[in-house]
């Protein structure tokens, strides 16, 4: 009987690492969006929908179509709210119906490739720049206080539940959590972060960690639903230069993944950006896993110089060419790249789980994000694992 996609994923962890190698996409969410009419048989309005069954109906035909070997948990409404709530399709559009305040909201398609229409401005640019202690706690949200152990009475576990019901003995399921300091683009924007971490690093260091308060609630939350593993997104902190990130950003991070650890998961740290000049900075986080977008932006990421500064430290993912490759190279070509990628987590010890660099582009079929994992598979089945200091 062969290995489930939780074992493949799960023995990558392990400190003997995997002789099979796991395959994973990046960014779930973001590729169903932008292919829903090909995973699903299902209108668009059923991923907005307040009901677990037409949210289950949806994400079994998405997991069976794509294929890959974990399974990012989802919350839902509480019951109570459910009760009430319906959708309707009416001539001049979806509604979500409340019946008991009588009121009706439009639903939205989000845009392929992009935003909800209504969402307003995707970059932040605000005019005055809070720095000052009083100012941020007037700003910073607070850590919330109520117990993440609601959600399973209140019903807001009920999804993710009925997920690992379904799934669980299959599939490795990971929800995620964003760091700290990029936490910070909300509340400065772009320029205004790089601002402050040059001219004011005591108030983005003071934002960060009420940042990690919330991150560290959110990862409880995450425990409660059942997920496995936590993925953290971090982008924009390649701009950062290295002396402030490390005093900024290196300490907190641990300290997330620390929480993450104590909670009994796994951390997954994707850094978005170059890591050339701070290799030794994202492992001193101490993260379980690293994970890397594909060369571009000017920068080269190549997996195999990964593997060999990682040396087996901690889990190394694939960061397979998501914006080219994957849509654009022929078979020989894709599976070339994939075979190099699982020779690169051999060389790690086995510890590698084989992914994208960066989200499904629009024009990638599921047919071609399959073959990517079956292959994956496929190349990786049953390898032998060198040390990692070979």
């Amino acid at each position: 009987m062969g290995t489930t996609g939780r074992q493949r994923v799960e023995s990558a962890f392990s400190p003997e690492g995997a002789r099979e190698t796991g395959a994973v996409i990046c960014y779930e969410d973001i590729f169903v969006r932008d292919h829903w009419e090909e995973l699903c048989p299902y209108p668009w309005w059923y991923r907005l929908a307040p009901g677990v069954e037409r949210q289950m109906a949806w994400r079994r035909e998405t997991i069976r179509r794509t294929g890959q070997d974990w399974l990012p948990l989802a919350t839902c409404r509480r019951r109570a709210e459910r009760e009430q709530l319906c959708v309707e399709e009416r001539a001049d559009g979806v509604y979500l119906v409340d019946g008991r305040a009588g009121s009706a909201e439009k639903l939205v398609r989000p845009e392929v490739g992009g935003w909800y229409p209504a969402a307003g401005l995707h970059s932040k640019k605000p005019q005055h720049l809070p720095c000052k202690q009083a100012e941020l706690d007037r700003v910073l949200p607070s850590a919330p206080t109520w117990d993440p152990e609601d959600m399973g009475r209140d019903g807001r576990a009920d999804l993710a539940r009925q997920m690992l019901r379904e799934f669980g003995a299959q599939l490795y399921p990971i929800d995620s959590v964003a760091s700290p300091l990029w936490l910070c683009y909300y509340l400065w924007g772009f320029e205004g972060m790089m601002e402050m971490v040059a001219e004011h690093p005591e108030a983005v260091e003071y934002a960060c960690r009420r940042y990690l308060q919330c991150s560290l609630h959110r990862v409880r939350c995450s425990a409660v639903l059942g997920a496995r593993g936590i993925w953290i997104e971090e982008c924009l902190t390649d701009m950062v230069s290295p002396a402030a990130f490390e005093r900024i950003n290196v300490p907190v991070l641990g300290e997330l993944v620390d929480g993450i650890r104590r909670a009994g998961m796994r951390s997954i740290y994707y850094y978005c950006g170059n890591p050339n000049d701070r290799w030794e900075m994202l492992l001193a986080a101490g993260a379980d896993a690293l994970a890397l977008e594909e060369s571009k932006k000017g920068f080269v990421v190549d997996i195999e110089e990964a593997a060999g500064r990682v040396r087996g430290r901690c889990v190394l993912l694939g960061n397979l060419d998501a914006i080219d490759l994957l849509p654009n190279a022929d078979e020989g070509t894709l599976r070339d790249e994939i075979a190099r990628q699982v020779r690169a987590g051999r060389a790690n010890g086995g510890r590698f789980v084989m992914s994208i660099g960066s989200p499904v582009i629009p024009r990638t079929p599921v047919a071609r994000v399959r073959r990517y994992l079956d292959l994956a598979r496929e190349l990786g089945a049953g390898g032998a694992r060198p040390s990692a200091d070979t």
